[in-house]
This record gives C-alpha cells, sequence and structure tokens, in this order.
C-alpha cells in the first residue's frame, strides 16, 4: 500500500542542512541587505553570496527545479516543494538557492522551447545565476484578461517588430533579458494569436517608463516595471516556440510556479505561528498569560488546522504533478492552492500581528512584508477569482443533472427505492431457505 507521510532519510539529510544553513547563513542577509537579492552582486556582496552559492552546489542543491540536463538534479515537484517550505523563511534564500523567480519559470520555458542558440544565450547564464530575467506579459489596461492586450508584434522582413505597453514586469529593472508577449495574429483569440519573444533589456525602444514599488515601498526602490516596448525591433530567431503559442508556452511555467508560491507561503505562514505561540507565552494580561485567553487560544487552533490542511493539499498537488506528468491532469488542484493561498497568509499574519498589539504594526516586527504576501498571492499568476471559476468548472466535470423532477437525495424517492431493494433481497433469502 503506497501510503506514506515520510521523506526519505538522504533527502532529509539536504531538508536538514538546508534549514540551518538558511536559518545562521542566509537570513542574516535579510536583516543588513534588504530589497538588495535581484540587484547584480557588488564588491561588497559577492564575496559573501558566491561561497554560499557554491555549497549550495556542493550539497547539489543549486537550481533544484530543473531535470539533470539543465544542471538539476531532477528531484520532481514533492520534493522542491519540502525545500521551497524552507527557502520561504528567507527573501535571499531563493536566490543563494538558484530558484527565484520569474527566473525558475524562464528558464524552464526556454528549456523546453528554445532553440540551442537561445539556451546558449539566454539560458546558461541564467542557470549560472550570473543575470536576472523578466517575463513582460500584463497590460495596464487589461488586468487579469488577456483579451484585451494590445501590445503586436509584427514581421518586417527578417525581423519581428513589437509595439505597446506592458504593466507590473517584475525585475525588469534589474534583468539583462525580457521575455515578452505580444499579438501576433489580431485575427484569432489570443490564446491562438499571442506569441513570445526574447528580448535583450538594452535593445533600443524598450523604454523603462517607471519602475512601481509595492506599498510601503519607497518610490525608488520599485522592481515592476510600466514598459513601453517602442517599435522595438529584434531578429526573426527572437521568437520562443512556435507562433501563437504563447498560452502552451505559459502554462509550463505557471503550473509549478504555483505549488514554489504556496509552499514559501506555508514557511510565512507557519513563521506567524512561532510568533504567535511566542508572543502568548511571554506576555500577562488582566492576571494570566495570554495564552490563557481563550480567544488567543482560539486563534491558534484555527492558524495550525488551516495551516496543515493548506500544507497537505499543496504537498499532495506536487505529488499529483511528478505523479501524472501533466499539468492539465492537476489544474483542479493547482488552481485551489493559489485560491486558498492568499486567505491562509492572510489569517495567519493577521492573528499573530493582532496578538503583538501596537509592536505588531509598527516596523520593528516583521508582520508588514509578512502581510503584503497575502494582496500580492491574490494577483500574481492570475486573480484568485479565476482560479475559483477553475476549480468549479473541474469539480462540476464528475457530477452530471439529476435525471428527473427531484433530486436524487429526495427522500420519498429513496424510501421506495429502499423498499424495493429490500424486497428482492426478501424474495431471495426465502427462495432459498
Amino acid at each position: 500500500m503506497a501510503w506514506d507521510f515520510s521523506t526519505e532519510p538522504e533527502f532529509q539529510e539536504k531538508l536538514d542542512w538546508t534549514r540551518e544553513f538558511v536559518r545562521e547563513r542566509v537570513e542574516p542577509l535579510d536583516l543588513l541587505y534588504p530589497h538588495r537579492q535581484f540587484h547584480p552582486l557588488d564588491d561588497e556582496l559577492r564575496p559573501i553570496v558566491d561561497p554560499m552559492k557554491q555549497e549550495v552546489r556542493d550539497h547539489e542543491l543549486w537550481a533544484a527545479h530543473l531535470g539533470p540536463e539543465l544542471g538539476g538534479k531532477g528531484y520532481g515537484q514533492l520534493k522542491l516543494a519540502l525545500l521551497n517550505e524552507i527557502l520561504g523563511l528567507s527573501s535571499w534564500a531563493p536566490i543563494v538557492f538558484g530558484t527565484q523567480a520569474p527566473d525558475t519559470g524562464n528558464a524552464e520555458i526556454i528549456a523546453h522551447y528554445g532553440t540551442e542558440e537561445q539556451k546558449e544565450k539566454y539560458l546558461l547564464p541564467l542557470l549560472n545565476g550570473e543575470v536576472f530575467s523578466c517575463y513582460s506579459m500584463t497590460e495596464p489596461q487589461a488586468g487579469s484578461d488577456p483579451k484585451q492586450f494590445t501590445c503586436r508584434a509584427w514581421r518586417d522582413g527578417d525581423d519581428w517588430v513589437i509595439d505597446g505597453w506592458k504593466f507590473f514586469s517584475s525585475n525588469a529593472r534589474t534583468s539583462a533579458f525580457l521575455i515578452v508577449m505580444a499579438i501576433t495574429d489580431p485575427d484569432v483569440s489570443v490564446y491562438q494569436g499571442a506569441s513570445m519573444f526574447l528580448v535583450p533589456t538594452d535593445t533600443p525602444g524598450v523604454e523603462m517608463v517607471r519602475h512601481v514599488g509595492l506599498a510601503g515601498e519607497d518610490e525608488d526602490e520599485g522592481m515592476h516595471a510600466l514598459i513601453h516596448y517602442n517599435e522595438v525591433r529584434v531578429p526573426g530567431d527572437s521568437l520562443l516556440g512556435g507562433e501563437g503559442q504563447a498560452f502552451a508556452i505559459a502554462q509550463t511555467r505557471l503550473g509549478g510556479g504555483r505549488v514554489h508560491h504556496a509552499m514559501r507561503s506555508v514557511a510565512t505562514c507557519q513563521k506567524a505561528l512561532d510568533l504567535f505561540c511566542e508572543r502568548v507565552l511571554s506576555r500577562e494580561t488582566q492576571g494570566s498569560l495570554l495564552a490563557r485567553k481563550e480567544f488567543m487560544q482560539g486563534d491558534i487552533a484555527d492558524s495550525y488546522a488551516e495551516l496543515a490542511q493548506f500544507r497537505l493539499l499543496v504537498l499532495y498537488t506536487a505529488w499529483e504533478i511528478d505523479h501524472y506528468k501533466d499539468y492539465q491532469r492537476t489544474r483542479k488542484n493547482i488552481a485551489a492552492i493559489k485560491m486558498l493561498t492568499p486567505k491562509v497568509v492572510h489569517d495567519a499574519v493577521w492573528r499573530s500581528m493582532h496578538a503583538h498589539g501596537a509592536l505588531g504594526v509598527s516596523n520593528e516586527m516583521p508582520f508588514g512584508g509578512m502581510w503584503m504576501m497575502a494582496p500580492i498571492m491574490s494577483v500574481v499568476d492570475g486573480p484568485t477569482e479565476v482560479h475559483k471559476v477553475t476549480v468549479a468548472r473541474e469539480v462540476l466535470k464528475d457530477y452530471e443533472a439529476a435525471p428527473g423532477l427531484w433530486p436524487t437525495a429526495h427522500l420519498p424517492a429513496q424510501r421506495e427505492l429502499a423498499r424495493e431493494r429490500l424486497a428482492v433481497w426478501t424474495e431471495h433469502l426465502v427462495g432459498n431457505s
């Protein structure tokens, strides 16, 4: 019976090493060098970070999302989920382990769909951690509806010309290249008429209008660009995959990426719960510890139970991906974990932050950054509402309408059916007595 909740000892050793390494070596970077993880390493950081990356390589954990043919170990989504549960404790950890988004997804689609020349030019530097990349898809007027996309690309001789606007193109500020989705055939559905292009960031016509920050960040810290592609000319071999294949390609990077996001969110929730429990055991009010107050106990129980359920669903989804090797077959649970992530994070962080009182909402505790993960997770890779629709549609495929006027559980009809079944059984017993 293949049913297990344990991790094989060899990989558990790697997870144990990772947890200690992240706690002792990587988390200090979050405190001393915040907001620097997606900037090229300078003379101050390189002597610190490069040896860390080498240690990760020595432990065979660098770029763990990749198969052996690309320098990874082919661990699969389940082991990667367990690893990401630890990497989610630190904003620097994905950089040190070579698993940072959006570079992981970008590497996967170049590996799957890129030509040998594209892999050499774009993929190898990305895998080696030498450069950053950007996935430039969302448009300011379109939001989550790709049918509203207007960024166009057309052939001009041997070249392609890209013209239009993109918004919230993450890490474009420091990226060496962009993967740009543009409409190449406006006469068909966007799902058949959009294509992807590999565009070096320094290509003439790539205009970074401004770099948008997240709530709480200073204006000059923004990493999510509003970009004007002002008749950007790129060679014909800049097309990634086939013409009109953009959305088929996109699914390669989004399925596994949603599992990674979810497991890193598990780490955020666990940290919130840890801080919550520490707090209620450390503070007294009205003559007793906060831990003795029933409101606090109820919140702790809710956070624990919600986190345990969520974690198991994410791990099961990762197992499904490894087992079936078919993202379409697992899309229901992929959408479900994406749908649940912002709520689980919101509730876990809110309860812990609230228990810390004024200190919890101050900038002397980490809850502000943790709190922002909830709204961020509700919009990245598609808004929560879109994924709820996907879950509902997938669930309904396993059902059909009642065959008659009444529901199948209508009790009068059920009783009559029960009488018929018992009568047949009674006659059978009598006939054999």
